[in-house]
């Protein structure tokens, strides 16, 4: 079995983001990615030049390692990247789902697996313009087929300008029956703090756009992670 390289394990923490903010979950963050946005923020879990940090983990290994910090309760497991889906991940959601673990994966949606019907949560974020990264809506779709029914899947857009906006509204016109979340996007440095309010007067303004375009299904979320802690990593 191919061991699932691993950038960083931590918690329990806070999910930050997404349909699932503020649930207390494990993060679990693969190393490499399919893409390169221009405002990542987890580069060290992306670039190859970080190859060497990350550790090769099996999958009893990992969720000894969660229980390991959970003291043996069951929780959310959140897996990121990266792009987690790049991964076999599948013997991780057989064993992790034995100890009663629950997981939710964070992927932009590049790469369809067969095994995200495994998972509890599904948590696709394409990427708009802002990026200078191109969405195949063809994968993303097979992303959602994927998913089996019991499985909750969300789509998670980042937004830091009107382009964003825009290529939030063409992915709901494509998917309308995937709940959107609409997250701001923060460009706090790497282990910086962010101006938290720059992200009030973000928020507000996003707020006046979806309620002036009679927008009302929608969810407006700013990075919870970064107004507590800014771009720390390991929180």
């Amino acid at each position: 079995m191919k061991p699932i390289l691993i950038s960083e394990l931590f918690g329990p923490t806070i999910q930050g983001e997404g349909a699932l903010i503020g649930k207390p979950t494990v993060f679990v963050r693969t190393g490499g990615c399919d893409f390169r946005c221009a405002w990542c923020d987890t580069l060290y879990a992306v670039v190859p030049d970080f190859k060497n940090a990350w550790t090769p983990m099996s999958a009893a290994e990992i969720v000894d390692r969660v229980l390991h910090l959970t003291n043996g309760q069951p929780i959310l497991v959140t897996l990121s990247g990266g792009n987690p889906a790049l991964h076999d991940l599948e013997p991780l959601l057989d064993l992790g789902r034995e100890s009663g673990l629950t997981f939710n994966l964070e992927t932009q949606g590049s790469k369809a697996r067969e095994w995200f019907s495994k998972l509890d949560f599904l948590t696709l974020s394409p990427k708009g313009p802002s990026s200078q990264m191109k969405t195949d809506w063809n994968a993303l779709a097979a992303c959602i087929e994927n998913a089996d029914r019991s499985t909750q899947v969300s789509l998670k857009i980042v937004i830091f300008d009107d382009a964003d906006y825009a290529f939030a509204r063409e992915a709901t016109t494509r998917f309308p029956d995937v709940p959107m979340v609409l997250q701001i996007g923060s460009d706090a440095p790497v282990d910086g703090e962010m101006d938290n309010e720059k992200i009030r007067v973000k928020t507000e303004w996003l707020l006046k756009k979806v309620t002036h375009d009679g927008w009302l299904n929608v969810t407006i979320l700013p990075q919870l992670h970064v107004l507590l802690w800014g771009s720390k990593r390991g929180v």
